[in-house]
């Protein structure tokens, strides 16, 4: 029998656990074969060497998640446990970066994994699902190690800037002022995964781009690996532009979320249109995430899965 022990830091035990140690009863049924057993600021496990690297895992990976969230339920155990299943497997291959605090980030759930096989199968992939599904996470960690792997020379990542009208004058700053509030989650998840000053240093160099989607025009993006987020609020024109600027030795990744279109309301959605016409184009891959794959607060799910009823009642 093999004995291991996890201790944890600056996490309050009582909710790490969760409401009568809800959290870990779950991880205990899934492993009946093992201990685990909490005292203190400690968790100990005790079993076969298999299942005690497995839970220790899983467990791991519920501290990097609590330190990035400041919270963890029953379901993000479920899908820790799901995501340990043989469609991971268990090698370090499946880490597609290590975090700037030392944390393996890697899919969390079967969608999510599937987005990264399609990325590898694929030059083009479409990533459609709900907020908190993680996949504009996954698909910035993609292109890190695309570049620290040095299959590509850059990094491009763009949206639209439709919450303002892509009609930036009436906001205070210069542009990159009047841009940045509709890029910071890509900010933070570049944050999350490249140390701050060598970050710095590809932005200055434009190693790693950052821009609204209107600087891609008239553009051929070689040796690189190229994010359009928030794709559902582009038009028809907007995206076809986006798509044909592809070049040699190019990967691109679409996401986009149907239910959250800013569009005025005569507008279509690019993302929609465009979805309907290449689904048959081979090269082309299709993602969709939805609630299951909800990292977020328990609550996320649950909007997600209220809103999901209503729309098929209406």
């Amino acid at each position: 029998m093999v004995e291991k022990t996890i201790t944890l830091e600056n996490i309050p035990l009582a909710e790490f656990l969760g409401i009568e140690n809800e959290n870990i009863e779950v991880l205990a049924t899934a492993f009946p074969k093992s201990k685990i057993i909490s005292r203190g600021n400690e968790i100990r496990i005790q079993g076969a060497s298999a299942e005690i690297k497995k839970i220790n895992e899983i467990l791991n990976g519920l501290v990097d998640h609590y330190h990035k969230y400041g919270k963890i339920s029953k379901n993000h155990v479920s899908s820790f446990i799901n995501s340990d299943s043989d469609v991971f497997g268990e090698e370090e291959s499946d880490v597609l970066v290590f975090g700037t605090r030392g944390s393996k980030i890697a899919p969390k759930s079967q969608n999510q994994q599937k987005l990264v096989l399609s990325s590898r199968k694929n030059d083009l992939v479409f990533a459609i699902g709900p907020a908190g599904t993680g996949k504009t996470y996954i698909s910035v960690a993609m292109a890190v190690k695309a570049l620290k792997d040095r299959s590509v020379k850059k990094i491009i990542i763009t949206r639209p800037a439709v919450e303002a009208g892509e009609n930036l004058g009436f906001l205070p700053g210069d542009l990159k002022e009047k841009i940045d509030p509709y890029l910071r989650p890509i900010y933070d998840a570049l944050n999350d995964m490249v140390p701050s000053e060598k970050l710095r240093f590809y932005m200055e160099t434009g190693v790693i781009e950052i821009a609204p989607l209107a600087y891609m025009r008239g553009r051929t993006l070689n040796n690189a690996f190229i994010l359009l987020d928030e794709a559902q609020n582009t038009t028809p024109m907007q995206i076809k532009m986006f798509m044909t600027r592809m070049g040699p030795n190019s990967k691109v990744i679409i996401t986009g979320d149907m239910s959250q279109i800013d569009l005025p309301i005569k507008q279509k959605s690019g993302l929609r249109e465009s979805i309907r016409i290449l689904k048959d184009v081979k090269g082309i891959g299709f993602v969709t995430l939805d609630g299951k794959d909800v990292m977020r607060h328990e609550l996320v799910k649950n909007i997600i899965d209220a809103y999901d009823k209503a729309s098929e009642n209406e």
